[in-house]
């Protein structure tokens, strides 16, 4: 299953595959005559005839074999790199569209060892891998002919010593295959450990914790050297085998042949020849050798592509925009949980949101609130209940034309390295220069551009590390006004943003919210005071809904929260 995987890869590049196979075999042949050249030249000498023509094939030959093998070769590589690209296109394209339950599981580092390391192991395996092979099972081929040709007895002796090496190299390549898995996997492992210190790289520095991740990350390498030498080991025995069998065979002949020598049954040059076409068995004995561990690691690669290729990914549709109206949402009895092994985070959750309006979601940490909005989402799928947008069962929403509707500003508020108007476009690609630009004004980013030394083809860093906290909240939340959705989730939208610049969201939110549905998550109560209703949740359920007012009146949990943050007497 996995070699038709594997050479699922090839198929669409086996035309040139072929020409380069093509010159790699006549390369091939024209070397395969030398010895046979070099018999008559022998022979030339003991007539002493003429050594003029015998020596003049010789140099066409080499000539001839060089430039054919240099040209087949050029097109091996750039198969190679076709198909390296091939395979990374199909990767990422996968990557990007798996599921959300299942990325969270994964290792970024690791994940990017696949795209970049066991793709490269594929351009070995898929073309000299695979040519080499064939090509040196044809001189293979064209050599025992010809010796069997000049000395029967002779090919039987080489025969015998190369078949029973060649089971002891057949033992080994299962081996070469696992340990070639478990170093791709110690490579992959120390990816995602790296990732990690970078990913938290201020906090490292802040911590004083340089000297422990640098171990932490050097142990990782440590044992993906451990698993290399493994791979190395491995691949070093079949290579010692191989020509181990070679001088064996060469002193079996040798002594063989010799004797035949002597008794006549054999001429010189026969020998000489013999022996020319024994060593000429090294290269291809030896490339099939080769191309036997290539396949063991080409296996290996592509069995860590196919653990990702084999992962359930997301419908691809397109984003339609079908309608211009605030949604209603609905919760009814939902029961969810992010694995089976963990434990339950909505236990009956039910609450209802009327189109238009401002809806806040409150509670204390852990109480399900950000499930929520994974959940409208479909990052992940509530195990039991209902959930409703607008009326339609959210199952039924084609995932495209559902998120096209949906707008989501998350919590860390995450901006990509780019410019800030490929940031602020991100979700929007067909925004007008008007609509960005009142974008910008109503989140208080017009001040921001007009600071920045290119404006908004300023680049704003990796992650957006060149704006501060407050700048990319107030980035990610004009990308998702530009969107122009029907159901707006802000979670914790003004964590960050000091006192005037939250006035001044809060009075965006209300304006935004005359026009499409706002369902927010707070924790600080005062940028929701206003809400049209409040949805009160605890320990993964819904304990009261209602507005401001009439919650600091009838919910005790509710009351504290705003006792807590001066907002009752």
């Amino acid at each position: 299953m996995v070699l038709r995987e594997l050479l699922a890869y090839v198929r669409p590049h086996r035309k040139i595959l072929l020409v380069g196979g093509l010159l790699g075999l006549v390369g091939s042949a024209a070397g395969l005559a030398m010895p046979l050249l070099a018999k008559y030249v022998v022979d030339a000498f003991g007539q002493t005839g003429s050594m003029a023509a015998p020596l003049l094939g010789l140099t066409v030959a080499v000539l001839v074999g060089a430039v054919v093998s240099a040209g087949g070769s050029y097109l091996m590589e750039r198969t190679g790199e076709g198909i390296v690209l091939g395979a990374r296109r199909s990767l990422v394209d996968r990557m990007l569209r798996l599921k959300v339950a299942d990325v969270d599981r994964l290792k970024p580092g690791d994940l990017l060892s696949r795209v970049t390391g066991d793709t490269t192991l594929l351009r070995a395996v898929l073309t000299n891998g695979i040519v080499d092979s064939v090509s040196s099972a044809f001189m293979l081929v064209g050599a025992i002919v010809l010796m069997a040709t000049m000395d029967g007895v002779l090919l039987l002796v080489t025969l015998l010593v190369v078949v029973v090496i060649g089971g002891m190299v057949a033992l080994i390549m299962p081996r070469i295959q696992r340990a070639q898995t478990q170093a791709q996997e110690a490579v992959g492992e120390m990816g995602a450990v790296l990732d990690r210190a970078l990913q938290a790289y201020r906090t490292v520095k802040a911590s004083g914790a340089e000297e422990r991740e640098i171990a932490v990350v050097g142990d990782a390498a440590v044992r993906a050297r451990d698993r290399g030498l493994q791979v190395a080991g491995w691949t070093s025995l079949a290579g010692v085998a191989t020509w181990m069998a070679v001088q064996i065979a060469f002193l079996a002949v040798l002594g063989v042949g010799g004797a035949r020598v002597a008794s006549g049954t054999l001429e010189v040059s026969s020998l000489i020849a013999f022996l020319l076409y024994l060593f000429y068995l090294v290269p291809p004995i030896g490339q099939l050798v080769q191309g036997g561990v290539q396949l063991q690691q080409g296996l290996a690669a592509m069995k860590r592509i196919k653990e990702i290729e084999d992962l359930p990914a997301e419908p691809v549709g397109v984003a339609e925009r079908r309608e211009e109206r605030p949604f209603g949402v609905r919760f009814a009895d939902v029961v969810f949980r992010y694995g089976d092994d963990r434990p339950v985070v909505h236990d009956g959750v039910s609450f209802e949101v009327s189109p238009g309006g401002l809806t806040a979601l409150v509670g204390p940490s852990g109480a399900g609130k950000s499930t929520v909005f994974a959940l409208l989402e479909r990052f992940y799928d509530h195990q039991s209940g209902s959930i409703a947008i607008d009326g339609r069962d959210i199952r039924d929403w084609p995932l495209g034309e559902l998120r096209a509707a949906l707008g989501y500003v998350e919590q860390d508020a995450p901006v990509l390295a780019g410019t800030l108007r490929e940031n602020l476009l991100f979700a929007a690609r067909d925004a007008t220069e008007e609509e960005l630009h009142r974008a910008l004004a109503r989140t208080r980013l017009d001040d921001l551009v007009a600071r920045l030394p290119d404006g908004l083809d300023t680049p704003v860093g990796h992650r957006g590390v060149l704006l501060s906290g407050g700048e990319r909240q107030r980035v990610a939340i004009a990308r998702t006004l530009l969107r122009k959705p029907r159901l707006l989730l802000l979670d914790e939208a003004t964590s960050q943003l000091d006192a005037v610049n939250e006035l001044r969201l809060r009075e965006v939110i209300a304006e935004v919210a005359r026009e499409t549905t706002v369902l927010v998550i707070a924790h600080r109560l005062s940028t929701v005071t206003n809400a049209d209703r409040i949805v009160v949740m605890e320990g993964g359920g819904v304990r009261a809904v209602g507005t401001h007012d009439e919650l600091v009146g009838a919910d005790e949990l509710y009351r504290e929260l705003a006792a807590t943050q001066f907002l009752v007497g």
